[in-house]
């Protein structure tokens, strides 16, 4: 389905509720980033490499290295030392990578039972973080020694907190009842 389809379709479903009068006026997916930290693996090339595999499989597109912006010697880590990958999602690989997610990957995880809606920002974006990468189709035959943990952030349009669980509610992210 095309971002176009799904816009008149938001429209239709939401303009009463939300008193939208032009279908611009709908919330949008605007990207989606997935990324990952390295911990203190960030010394072990191969460990490096196995991780950047990982998220390519996982997103269909090569991740970039994020660099620590200033040193900790707690941490023991230097200033440009990579501490994570991220990928940005946009357009049809981001549509595809949703698609994914609500339909395989989120039924795959244990014990899901839906998504909190109090994960919705007040921009009316939404963070969710899957412990293992495992559920994901592409990496689930795999030795289960290196397991990433993965936050999945979904960026939108939307004006408010409710305007934007009411969207995510159209597109079938399964957000869990209000109480």
């Amino acid at each position: 389905m095309n971002a176009t389809t799904v816009q008149k379709q938001a429209f239709e479903s939401l303009k009463e509720q939300f008193g939208y009068a032009n279908v611009m006026q709908v919330p949008k997916l605007v990207k989606i980033v997935v990324s990952t930290g390295v911990g203190k693996v960030n010394k072990d090339k191969k460990r490096l490499e196995l991780i950047v595999d990982r998220l390519t499989r996982v997103t269909g597109q090569a991740p970039a290295p994020r660099a620590a912006k200033k040193a900790i010697a707690n941490f023991k880590s230097r200033a440009g030392d990579i501490v994570g990958y991220q990928v940005t999602l946009r357009g049809a690989r981001m549509r595809s990578f949703l698609s994914k997610l609500i339909n395989i990957v989120l039924p795959r995880v244990k014990d899901f039972r839906g998504l909190k809606p109090t994960a919705i920002d007040e921009m009316g974006n939404i963070t969710l973080g899957i412990k293992e990468h495992t559920v994901f189709p592409e990496t689930a035959d795999e030795e289960s020694k290196d397991i990433i943990g993965l936050a999945i952030t979904i960026t939108t349009t939307a004006k408010s907190r409710k305007e934007a669980e009411a969207f995510l509610r159209h597109i079938g992210l399964p957000l869990q009842e209000a109480k």
